[in-house]
């Protein structure tokens, strides 16, 4: 058996097949050394006379998971680039086989579509991410599968980061075989049943009837909101329809290489780097077992949490201080399954499962033998105590209580029970069940053992865990505080909430503040306020709309009525009258005579607030990392993620502009306000891994 290496690549011969094994864990991710190792393999393979065919096949769980992410930093990639690597298979003249597994992504789905067959182990996936990346595929990703599906098909790979499964890719024609027994002994096989080689770039694109690519092409650019990369990534389908393919294939890379160096690739660079390294730090150290959770509270929020557990295997069990309501609950999510059974978005196999994992309790006493018990009752001290110290005397020693709470000090709750080393602060977010981050507050008493679980809670939900220190807010609704106070002094000073809302929006917000407010309820933060006022400095300005607003009853859209009109079953928010008399009278009242704005100057102001309350958040220890915060933005308040976050956003500024800018913001906010660290926002550690796969 011939043996040699190259790298992270080693050659152990067949007979007859040459077997080129990667292996550079973690993740077999493409780097320079992986590429020089595929070079030298396939070239001595390529010489050698008793080689008849080649398999390429990863040594672990992974064939290749796609590129090392840390590599794109630079301006220049360091070679050989994969293009070059994929160059070298097809003029190689023995069949190159590429024998699949875990998740094959980017550069290596690009590297499979280079060999003349693919053959792949179930289970797992394959895909072209790029376009999430700020990129397009720079290695024929975009060329090659033309050759395979119908143009559309490879435009909405292309664009969509769609992540396939095998069996599904090779129903299409992407994959040749799924196996289940030896990936190695049937790629092998495989390898020596080709009829020689298949050079998918010499193959002639596919055909469809006239019109569809372009009505893909216009759908993918709508869905993509127009961001570059959807644009380059449908136009270099487009070019590959109609040129060579060699012009089709400098075309690709050319643009691949123009976004890559480009802000916006960098920005989401920024993010995946950033969850990468709390998925490293976030985690538990000792192995909790989580099969029965308790949640306390039937509302909105207790039940999305219910849900969440549910549809992540996790037996629960929800009491309300009204039995009826958790029924209620319980029911009602009962009927939400079985319309996404009817509507074929939910198999009823699955639905069945999830609605023996939810039960409705009577009273407290039902959460004796839970792993984790979950409070989910309303924003108020006293009410939450109670049910804390209830919870502690009827669950056994030791379990962990999570208080859901969005601004309430972890803290001061925890001193209210004999041990307060058991409870942690879980800030869900609300759809629970759908939303991307679990905010983790770690008190100064809660023990490892709580972060554990609030930890293999977060990873059973498959939700990021960022984890706060306890203040008012904690790290996001601190930070949009901020930025709320900010924009509610703008209308003030003479911005109509709507020009606020139409700047943020622009600049690349979900949705402006004032609309937000709506959608959530004014009276939400209008008790926040309530519950403040006693230890506010009477100096501070104090923007009052708000309350008036809420005093006439305009919660929002759930009344008709808050910071714009709502008409009867719309959610479009109009321009109201009497909102803007409401702020004029606020005007005259504090003698402030409104001006213009103009929506950069809206848009700095706000970005501004934001990164000043970001650097104090760090500089108080509230937030571990920039990237915490910038994640934290991005996933769960709407900011832009092809900004990278607010703190990402700073560090691209010119830091003479920020100073200036900070000052100005404290003098408009007047007393109060404090200056943050701006420089704390560009400390950044990254990871050691950097594949997206």
């Amino acid at each position: 058996m011939t043996q040699q290496q190259w790298g992270p690549v080693a050659r152990t011969d067949e007979q007859d097949v040459a077997v080129l094994v990667i292996d550079h864990p973690p993740v077999n991710a493409s780097t320079a050394a992986l590429r020089a190792g595929l070079l030298a393999g396939v070239a001595a393979a390529a010489r050698d006379e008793r080689v008849t065919a080649v398999v390429l096949i990863g040594a672990g769980r992974h064939f290749v998971s796609g590129s090392d992410l840390r590599e794109f930093e630079a301006g220049t990639l360091p070679e050989p680039q994969l293009p070059d690597v994929i160059a070298a298979i097809e003029r190689c003249p023995k069949p190159v086989v590429a024998a699949l597994a875990g998740a094959t992504l980017g550069g290596g789905f690009e590297l499979a579509l280079g060999c003349d067959g693919r053959i792949a182990r179930a289970g797992g996936v394959v895909g072209f991410p790029e376009v999430t990346l700020g990129m397009i595929p720079g290695a024929g990703g975009t060329q090659r599968t033309l050759r395979l599906v119908t143009p559309s098909r490879a435009l909405e790979l292309a664009t969509s980061g769609e992540r396939l499964p095998v069996e599904r890719a090779r129903d299409e024609g992407l994959v040749d075989e799924v196996v289940v027994s030896s990936l190695r002994t049937e790629a092998i096989r495989f390898a020596r049943a080709l009829e020689g080689k298949r050079v998918l770039r010499d193959l002639p694109v596919r055909t469809q009837e006239p019109g569809a690519v372009e009505d893909s092409a216009r759908r993918a650019i709508a869905a993509g909101r127009a961001r570059p990369a959807v644009v380059a990534a449908v136009g270099a389908v487009l070019t590959g329809t109609a040129v060579p393919a060699a012009r089709a294939l400098a075309h690709e890379r050319a643009e691949f290489n123009r976004l890559r160096t480009g802000r916006e690739a960098a920005a989401l660079r920024h993010l995946f780097f950033a969850r990468t390294a709390v998925r490293k730090a976030n985690r538990a150290e000792a192995p909790c077992e989580l099969t029965h959770v308790g949640v306390v509270g039937a509302g909105t929020m207790g039940a999305g949490i219910a849900r969440a557990c549910a549809e992540a295997g996790i037996r629960v069990t929800v009491v309300d201080q009204d039995p009826a309501a958790a029924r209620r609950a319980v029911e009602s999510l009962g009927g939400t399954y079985l319309r996404m059974v009817s509507a074929g978005r939910l198999g009823a196999g699955e639905a069945g499962r999830r609605l023996e994992l939810l039960s409705a309790g009577t009273d407290l006493s039902d959460f004796k033998d839970v792993d984790l018990a979950i409070e989910a009752v309303f924003e108020d001290t006293a009410a939450k105590v109670g049910v804390l110290r209830e919870l502690e005397s009827v669950t056994q020693r030791g379990t962990t209580l999570a208080t859901n709470t969005s601004y309430l000090d972890v803290d001061e709750l925890a001193a209210a029970l004999d041990d307060p080393s058991r409870l942690v602060g879980t800030h869900f977010f609300n759809p629970a069940h759908r939303a991307a981050v679990l905010e983790i507050v770690r008190g100064a008493r809660t023990s490892d053992a709580a972060m554990d679980m609030a930890f293999t809670v977060a990873h059973a939900m498959r939700k990021l865990p960022v984890v706060a220190g306890v203040c008012d807010g904690f790290i996001g609704n601190r930070v949009y505080s901020a930025y709320r106070r900010q924009c509610e002094l703008m209308v003030e000073e003479g911005a109509a909430p709507e020009e606020i809302d139409s700047a943020l929006e622009e600049f690349g917000f979900a949705m402006g503040p004032f609309a937000v407010a709506d959608m959530a309820g004014l009276d939400i933060a209008w008790r926040m306020r309530q519950r403040r006022a006693p230890g506010r400095d009477p100096r501070e300005r104090y923007p009052d709309v708000a309350d008036r607003l809420c005093e006439r009853g305009r919660l929002g859209q759930k009344t008709g009525d808050g910071w714009y009109h709502y008409e009867p079953g719309s959610r479009t928010p109009v321009p109201d009258r009497q909102v803007a008399r409401l702020i004029d009278e606020s005007r005259r009242r504090k003698g402030i005579t409104p001006r213009a704005f103009t929506a950069d100057e809206i848009v700095r102001r706000a970005l501004m607030a934001m990164a000043n309350e970001s650097a104090l958040l760090l500089d108080e220890g509230i937030a571990d990392r920039a990237g915490d915060i910038d994640l934290m933005l991005t996933l769960a308040y709407g900011f832009p993620e092809h900004v990278g976050g607010v703190a990402f956003w700073a560090r691209g500024q010119d830091p003479s502009v920020l100073e200036a800018e900070q000052r100005r913001l404290g003098e408009v906010t007047g007393q109060g306000f404090r200056s943050g660290r701006l420089e704390l926002l560009t400390a950044t550690a990254w990871p050691v891994a950097g594949s997206p796969g």
